[in-house]
């Protein structure tokens, strides 16, 4: 096999292993190496330290062609550690799309340790295309959390906090967003789910990044206005037993005394500012 100066020359092969020996214009640049691990797919490994990285990844994409086109493969996959930024950018610009991290799995002489798994299936597009090109920074770019969260109030400027089933601390309403769900749906859903309540989001109040807590990865809290009602409003909620044991209506003194620090700064700011604030860590930054 061959693409201009890069070719791959056969090595070795046998019912579990091909290996095939890399040449550029001639001269040795290492070798790439398909293990098959089920019928229909196989694992690519490769030793290119030496190789220039355009070479690593035309040779890289033509063990995946031969995996495809000549032995009808319809996957690929590779192992490689978190901490090799190198070989996970080699494995991405031949179209090998980042799946996860497999924890503590072991490797032939290496022993125990994360892994990210990276694949591609037969019918992805190309890596030199758009639309593969657009694929592999949708798998690699990093993503956020993001928690969308409502001020509700009465006609007293009372909040409404809810106690939790599952912390002392009370909180404004609202949760995690989905995948391709919009923060200003997921709070109106999450309003429903947990009280049985229909809200209108009718701005944005403030914005928060939570620095990584206890275990949590980094995440932004979007705190959205619901507007004013009635306090008798909530007699008619349904608490989600799982999650609420009870709502309150709070004034700031309240809040204070029954939120954490960051949430009773959000709530503050939400009543306060004239225009939607970035926090940072519940924390104004200037």
């Amino acid at each position: 096999m061959q693409d201009g100066e890069v070719a791959l020359r056969p090595d070795l092969a046998d019912d579990n292993e091909i290996r095939f020996a890399v040449e550029w214009a001639g001269v040795a640049a290492g070798s790439v190496t398909l293990w098959r691990t089920q019928e229909a797919g196989a694992r690519v490994e490769w030793d290119l330290a030496d190789a220039e990285p355009e070479v690593a990844v035309q040779a890289l994409r033509l063990l995946v062609r031969h995996a495809f086109h000549r032995l009808r493969l319809a996957r690929v996959e590779a192992y490689v550690s978190p901490d090799d930024v190198a070989a996970l950018r080699l494995a991405s610009r031949a179209g090998l799309r980042r799946e996860g991290v497999v924890r503590g799995r072991a490797a032939e002489g290496l022993g125990r340790g994360d892994a990210v798994l990276l694949g591609r299936l037969a019918d992805d597009p190309a890596p030199h295309t758009a639309d593969g090109f657009r694929a592999m920074l949708n798998a690699t770019l990093p993503t956020k959390r993001v928690i969308a969260q409502g001020v509700l109030r009465d006609r007293d400027d009372r909040v409404l906090l809810c106690e939790l089933v599952y912390k002392s601390d009370w909180d404004l309403p609202g949760g995690v967003v989905e995948p391709g769900e919009s923060p200003r749906d997921a709070v109106v859903r999450e309003v429903h789910e947990e009280l049985g309540l229909a809200v209108t989001v009718t701005g944005l109040l403030v914005i928060d990044w939570l620095p990584p807590w206890a275990g949590w990865d980094d995440a932004l809290v979007l705190v959205f206005d619901l507007g004013a009602v009635d306090a008798g409003w909530v007699d008619d909620a349904v608490l989600e037993p799982r999650e609420i044991a009870a709502v309150h209506w709070c004034d700031p003194a309240l809040v204070r005394e029954r939120a954490r620090p960051p949430t009773a700064t959000r709530v503050e700011q939400a009543l306060t500012a004239e225009a939607a604030v970035f926090l940072h860590g519940g924390q104004s930054r200037r």
